[in-house]
């Protein structure tokens, strides 16, 4: 499956601390991360990540893009509630294609861990059916 990983700065640590915990589910998996985010994690964990552009210069569009193709099928996004007044329309646009696309997206570790627990056990595997030519 293929893996979005976002996280807000005062979330990237946290968002580390998941990944580290669950390295084994996630090292099966394409993952892809915002510039700062996925090198922060992949440093910390040894994690294959594909980094795109920073979140604030475009790595949130590039990650809209890829779901609006059906080329991601799970979103960790981990954002921080205070900063609601600086929620731009990229983070928004984001988790509408999520909801339009029928993308699993979590925004907080709780949710993270359902949902990553529900990829091991293979209750995610519909999203293979969804859009099958980008499958391996």
């Amino acid at each position: 499956m293929e893996i979005a990983i976002i996280a807000s700065d005062r979330k990237k640590e946290l968002m580390m601390e998941f990944c580290l915990a669950y390295k084994a589910i996630l090292s099966k998996h394409n993952l892809y991360a915002t510039e700062s985010t996925g090198k922060y994690i992949s440093d910390a964990t040894g994690l294959r990540i594909e980094c795109l552009m920073p979140g604030s210069s475009g790595g949130i569009e590039q990650l809209s893009s890829r779901i609006s193709y059906n080329e991601i099928d799970l979103v960790l996004y981990f954002r921080n509630p205070m900063n609601a007044p600086y929620y731009n329309e990229a983070q928004h646009n984001l988790l509408r294609l999520c909801d339009i696309y029928n993308v699993p997206v979590a925004t907080n570790i709780a949710t993270a861990e359902a949902l990553i627990l529900a990829l091991d056990q293979g209750s995610l595997d519909w999203r293979e059916l969804v859009n099958p030519k980008f499958r391996k």
